[in-house]
């Protein structure tokens, strides 16, 4: 059975969509902890730890990750982007991005966010333009 993130890269479950290749899928959290908070995901491995993907599919997650953090700065004002890898919430590989003002914005026990729709798309829309620059 395809989990959901499967679904959302295959276009079964919608999703605020911020970056895509042929291998991996880059979509903003609805539940972020800050705008901007972005998954990144294999699209067609479901392996639900991240140290456990073939050498060549971790190597390309990590490259594709890079290129969205990037984007994901140029689109969000914020120091830096933060890495987190936990895997437990969904048994699919996926790296949280999120922009940081500063440490406690990585914080995942804090409340998150809610967004509507329309604010949801703006962010993607925009986070989408800066990657489509590089």
């Amino acid at each position: 059975m395809a989990t959901i993130f499967t679904k959302i890269a295959h276009g079964e479950i919608p999703s605020y969509k911020v970056a895509e290749s042929e291998e991996f899928y880059a979509f903003l959290d609805i539940n972020p902890m800050v705008e901007g908070h972005t998954l990144v995901i294999p699209k067609n491995v479901e392996n639900d730890y991240i140290f456990n993907l073939d050498d060549r599919t971790y190597l390309g997650l990590c490259a594709f990750a890079k290129k969205v953090a990037v984007a994901i700065k140029a689109a969000v004002p914020c120091k830096r982007v933060g890495v987190a890898v936990l895997g437990m919430e969904v048994p699919h590989t996926h790296i949280h991005l999120v922009p940081l003002q500063s440490e406690q914005d990585l914080d995942f026990r804090k409340e998150k966010l809610q967004l509507s729709q329309e604010r949801f798309r703006q962010i993607a829309d925009s986070i989408r333009s800066e990657y489509e620059k590089l």
